[in-house]
């Protein structure tokens, strides 16, 4: 059997998919080791390739990085434009945004949020990640301003702060169950955005409906 050409293998039992193993590679190691100290040897070997086989996918670390970056956002931005075009009450929509963002950053294996901290990010190479990341704050803040009025922009900022406190939050606390967070992050969210505690059971039971059909 002929071996693909720039793909060659270290002999690791990954997933099949190349890309795929790296990029899982780059969110272990970027959250353990820190993104400055991880090399593309590293990332490569831990993939179970070769390094040269990284090359194939990723020119270098920093692309694997705006990769794993638009996978915290993409998901969120795109919900969000679905649910600005819908006419359900500002406070489902809001709601419905906040608990899928938090679902999103509070999921999976490695905390991949904290990268948001990271101080290259700042560079060129990740003008799409914050192009989508200022594109759902917007979201945001459009919801928000809908919901409590055109002058509450900061009121937006603070909605958009409780959503990302669970980039920290995940940092330090261990067994966290990203549904149920998920859950009470969006109250905290709302009641941040002025909405009270009594109505917040007729706007989750909307806001569930709302995320299957949306």
């Amino acid at each position: 059997m002929r071996t693909k050409v720039g793909r060659p293998r270290a002999g690791s039992a990954g997933t099949g998919d190349s890309r795929e193993d790296l990029l899982a590679a780059g969110a272990a190691l970027f959250t353990e080791r820190g993104f400055a100290a991880t090399t593309t040897r590293a990332l490569a070997e831990r993939a179970g390739l070769r390094q040269a086989a990284l090359y194939h996918y990723f020119e270098t670390k920093e692309d694997v990085l705006a990769a794993l970056l638009e996978r915290t956002v993409r998901p969120s931005a795109e919900f969000a434009a679905a649910l600005l075009q819908r006419p359900e009450d500002p406070a489902v929509r809001l709601w419905a945004l906040c608990r899928t963002d938090i679902a999103l950053l509070a999921g999976g294996e490695h905390n991949l949020g904290a990268l948001y901290l990271l101080p290259e990010i700042a560079g060129p190479r990740f003008e799409e990640f914050r192009r989508q990341r200022a594109e759902l704050k917007d979201a945001y803040r459009v919801l928000v301003e809908t919901l409590a009025g055109p002058e509450e922009t900061s009121r937006a900022d603070f909605v958009f702060g409780v959503v990302e406190s669970v980039i920290l939050i995940r940092r330090d606390a261990h067994h966290l169950d990203p549904d149920d967070f998920a859950r009470a992050g969006a109250d905290a969210a709302l009641r941040a955005a002025g909405v009270g505690d009594e109505g917040l059971p007729e706007i989750r039971e909307a806001a569930d409906a709302l995320r299957r059909r949306t």
